[in-house]
């Protein structure tokens, strides 16, 4: 779910500023923009309200986040109407968010004890079992997000909501385009009875370094332009860092699949909240003998799409003019090439930044369509002669986010799965590996570092560890002091020399 330009953004942000609806031009709100002088103070109660929400334990914190996502299920009619008016969503876009972090928080309560526990490590040789090792997974106190706009809700706290059951607090820069969101979900924290570990940082670049300057751990969604501004500076403090950035998704599409099913779910991976999202489906490789076959449908069923914001739509505006000169920038140079947009094709005329479903066809990968980020309504569809060349194109590609296969033999799908490079799999289906929380959610190449999620690996990623080391006997204490002989310490060091090497004379015959 990528997209931000918080760290490429010169213009200052000082006082108050107007947020505007981008598919109407009407007011959504006004935010106070945060002052970066004051992000270390800011820093500075999180790091010392932390201490006490540590101190709660996973049970006392999964109350809390509990109460939290009651507060979110109560209000998502109020959350979603400001989502609409902040982000130019249509209601079935906007409708996806609150539900998608409330299973993410449910299966953390009742997961995080667990997986939050010390964990008891075997002595790697049984000599060395007369000492106790124990893991504690030790919150980082202040965790930095900085999230994009184009999930201003999920983007915001599916990281959040992980940090905070951790123990951490939480340092939240949300995009300078979609403040208001942020606003509304920090409130509805503090008035489910939660205590202040989770703060606001309203601004662009400059509010975005000063959160990386005052954070233990930074996690980033966005362009990987950014994301490599954002590790360079938390480089300077060597501040560990979790990157998700963008992709070129592709989707393969087999001569056996089911077509009408892939057309569907190539339309809803590419249209989906305007293409506004990192795991879009942005390019399809369809093998020749359901070549035909599959353009007609994606073709017959997007035509099928209304275009708006609000209800009684599919999908809504494009954030801005900049997304949509992106867009345009790609479908022109397509068409220059030779390909045809069977579809769409041109910017919307009348108000509003609308841009409409683009399918085109006739495309290589000489074209910046099938090789650069799009992050917009477009589908281009590409035919291939064989599998083994579907898999080479969409490896071809410096991004590795996710992808998909459709075929009607799993087991087929499952094959050419495996050879893909990228982070995640979709099989008969897209996108829907976010759903999956106990799997981790990442990016192979410059698609990012690190993931989110994972099962308990979401929420030890906000950790330290720390290996508490005790004796189980003190027969053998100091064996290796200065204080016994050398010929002891020979011995010893013969004898550990000979029972280690067990093992390794066993496999090296």
């Amino acid at each position: 779910m990528t997209a931000t330009r918080d760290l490429d953004q010169p213009r200052p942000f000082t006082g108050t500023g107007i947020i505007k609806n981008p598919a109407t031009g009407s007011v959504a709100g006004e935010v106070r923009w945060t002052d970066p002088a004051d992000v270390p103070h800011i820093a500075a109660s999180l790091n010392a309200a932390q201490k006490e929400w540590e101190a709660r334990g996973p049970k006392g914190r999964a109350k809390v986040l509990a109460r939290y996502a009651v507060w979110l299920g109560e209000h998502r009619a109020e959350i979603e109407k400001l989502l609409m008016e902040e982000t130019g969503k249509s209601a079935v876009d906007a409708s996806q968010e609150v539900p998608l972090v409330i299973m993410i928080t449910s299966y953390y309560i009742k997961t995080m004890a667990k997986a939050l526990a010390p964990e008891s490590c075997p002595a790697s040789l049984p000599f060395l079992a007369i000492k106790r090792i124990t893991v504690h997974y030790r919150p980082r106190p202040v965790v930095g997000i900085i999230a994009p706009w184009n999930y201003p809700v999920a983007n915001a706290l599916m990281d959040a909501v992980s940090a905070l059951a951790a123990g951490c607090a939480v340092l939240l820069k949300p995009s300078e385009r979609t403040p208001l969101t942020a606003e509304l979900l920090l409130r509805g924290w503090l008035d489910s009875g939660a205590p202040e570990v989770l703060a606001l940082a309203q601004g662009a670049r400059e509010v975005s370094e000063a959160v990386i300057d005052n954070s233990d751990y930074i996690q980033f969604t966005g362009s990987g332009v950014t994301g490599a501004k954002v590790m360079q500076r938390a480089a300077r403090r060597l501040t560990p860092v979790s990157l998700e950035l963008g992709g070129k998704d592709p989707m393969i599409v087999l001569e056996d699949a089911d077509i009408e099913l892939a057309a569907n779910a190539a339309i809803w991976g590419a249209m989906f909240n305007a293409g506004q999202t990192c795991v879009s489906v942005e390019r399809v490789y369809v093998l020749e003998p359901a070549y035909d076959e599959f353009v007609a449908a994606v073709v017959r069923n997007v035509e099928k799409l209304k275009i708006g914001a609000g209800e009684d739509y599919d999908f809504g505006a494009m954030i801005d003019d900049t997304q949509i000169a992106v867009t345009e920038r790609h479908v022109r140079d397509a068409l220059a090439a030779g390909a045809k947009a069977l579809t769409g094709g041109e910017r919307l005329t009348g108000a509003g930044n609308f841009y409409p479903p683009t399918v085109l066809v006739d495309v290589d990968h000489s074209m910046v369509c099938m090789t650069d980020e799009t992050f917009g309504p477009t589908l281009p569809i590409m035919k291939v002669a064989s599998v083994d060349e579907a898999i080479r194109l969409a490896n071809d590609s410096r991004y590795g986010l996710s992808a998909a296969v459709f075929s009607r033999d799993v087991e087929r799908a499952k094959a050419v799965a495996l050879q893909l490079d990228c982070g995640a799999v979709n099989v008969n289906d897209v996108i829907s590996n976010l759903m999956c929380t106990t799997a981790p959610m990442g990016g192979w190449k410059t698609s990012g570092m690190g993931t989110r999620f994972g099962g308990a690996e979401g929420l030890r990623k906000f950790c330290r560890q720390e290996a508490v080391v005790v004796p189980r006997t003190t027969m053998g204490a100091g064996g290796n002091y200065y204080n016994n002989s050398l010929r002891a310490l020979k011995r010893m060091n013969t004898l550990t020399t000979k029972l280690a090497l067990i093992t390794p004379r066993r496999r090296a015959k």
